[in-house]
């Protein structure tokens, strides 16, 4: 039984960490000048918890988060974090406006992408109208589901 408890608990937790999404800048152009990011985001919604991630020529390019000012002006003001792997994941656990520019001087070609993060849906009617199964769920809706299953697996263990 204990084994059995052990399991539920592992899968939950495994269900819950996949519940975020990871929103690669540019899909398949990635990180790259004269591409437009506005155009990408607008096709993204993004959810607290939800990591936004960066592939570009670590050398050449770099991403740094900043305020407004900064990312209308490709300036650094507001700098609030740098990254430079080539492979970056920022986790996003705010709502609220992120802003994000090259800080090589790329910003003014194009490199640079402003998202909105929003709260958690309470529940998946609340990310919009889908009749679709689990995958379009909204996230943390899967993870609900799944600690009522761990409720339920953890109750028919102690009545067994």
């Amino acid at each position: 039984m204990a084994r059995l408890l052990v399991v539920a608990v592992l899968a939950v937790l495994a269900i819950d960490l996949s519940a975020a999404t990871d929103h690669i800048v540019g899909a398949n152009h990635g990180w790259n000048p004269n591409i437009n990011y506005s155009l990408w985001s607008g096709n993204q919604t993004f959810y607290v918890g939800d990591l936004i991630s960066f592939r570009y020529q670590k050398w050449t390019y770099n991403v740094f988060e900043v305020n407004e000012t900064g990312y209308d002006n490709c300036t650094m003001a507001g700098v609030a974090g740098n990254w430079t792997s080539g492979k970056d994941f920022i986790p996003l656990p705010d709502a609220r406006r992120y802003y994000f520019i090259c800080g090589n001087g790329f910003c003014l070609q194009g490199m640079k992408v402003a998202i909105t993060v929003h709260p958690l849906p309470h529940n998946a009617s609340a990310a919009g109208s889908s009749s679709a199964p689990d995958e379009a769920a909204a996230p943390g809706t899967r993870a609900a589901a799944a600690w009522v299953a761990l409720l339920a697996v953890a109750v028919a263990a102690v009545a067994a």
